[in-house]
């Protein structure tokens, strides 16, 4: 569905969020709701880094209604009239905000654009910034549709009004500066709320094939513990969980020295904190490719049988093409 993000030659700037509650009520716990709106202003805050849109965000008056709230993003050093850039900024928000996790956003950038009526009814200066603003956000449409920050601020929403029994749906609406409708409104009931919560905040691992450690101190007796080296200039600890150079380190048939290091395989396991931000919560080198003894490398059965295989497939795909 496009989101024709003008009205009347007019851009529209304004975000109306309206909960609807099951009484007749128009009053909403004040620690709720001031959560629901600081993950909502850091999503808005987010978009526009990646748009690269130097904005303010305004508040306006609280209606009844259940409850409704206006948030007005403001180009910084512009007057407070509505600009190409930030209704992209509020359309953009109000799809990612009713687009659910699991769910694939494919065409998202597309989606805002694609109202070719109310492009080619602009003024040429006018054409050409909303081509720009497009041409960036499809450069970065990766990074914009997995932006861990934009999911977890996302799922915190979700989360308060789930655990809040008032609300029974929640609804997105861009508005002008009259509060007049630009866009339909767009609907998230509580029961589907939950498709857009993080079902847990691990992240996929980063996997590194040929990770160079040079080992500070390891491990020679069995049972669970971590090895500490450097890697990439900083002090990690890390798991070994290659048995086979466990067993080799255990047997003594491998003496480290100081500055000794192998290259492995290594994975990095991520989480996301609350404020969407990626940590790191630990290392696994899973496979020894070669170690080094006296600056000669020495390659382990794992690593030269892992090497054969690559070098099998990737002939195999040379014959293929």
């Amino acid at each position: 569905m496009a989101l024709n993000f003008s009205k009347n030659g007019k851009y529209s700037n304004t975000l109306e969020i309206h909960y609807y509650f099951d009484d007749k009520s128009h009053s909403m716990n004040a620690n709720v709701q001031n959560r629901c709106e600081y993950e909502v202003l850091g999503i808005i805050k987010e978009v526009s880094r990646l748009f690269a849109v130097d904005i303010t965000i305004e508040t306006e008056p609280i209606a009844n209604g259940g409850l409704k709230k206006w948030l007005k993003v403001v180009n910084k050093g512009e007057n407070k009239s509505a600009t190409i850039s930030t209704a992209v900024i509020v359309a953009f928000l109000t799809v990612l905000l009713t687009t659910p996790i699991a769910q694939v956003t494919e065409n998202l950038i597309d989606k805002i654009f694609e109202d070719t009526e109310f492009i080619e009814g602009e003024k040429e200066k006018q054409k050409l910034e909303i081509e720009e603003l497009k041409r960036n956000a499809l450069k970065d449409a990766q990074e914009i549709e997995n932006n861990n920050l934009i999911k977890k601020k996302k799922s915190n929403f979700y989360e308060t009004l789930e655990n809040y029994p008032k609300v029974k749906k929640v609804s997105y609406t861009i508005t002008d500066d009259d509060k007049e409708t630009v866009i339909e409104e767009r609907f998230v009931t509580k029961q589907e709320f939950k498709k857009y919560i993080l079902v847990s905040d691990d992240l996929e691992p980063l996997e590194i094939e040929e990770a160079e450690i040079e080992i500070i101190s390891p491990v020679l007796k069995k049972g669970k513990y971590k090895w500490t080296g450097y890697y990439k200039g900083e002090p990690i600890s890390f798991y070994m969980k290659s048995n086979e150079f466990k067993t080799l380190v255990q047997n003594g048939q491998i003496e480290f020295k100081n500055g000794s290091s192998i290259n492995c395989f290594l994975n990095i396991r991520k989480k996301v904190n609350n404020e969407g931000i990626e940590t790191i919560v630990g290392y696994d080198v899973l496979r020894v490719n070669l170690y080094f003894q006296n600056e000669k490398p020495i390659e382990t059965s794992e690593g030269k049988k892992h090497r054969k295989k690559k070098e099998a497939d990737e002939s195999q795909f040379d014959l293929f093409e």
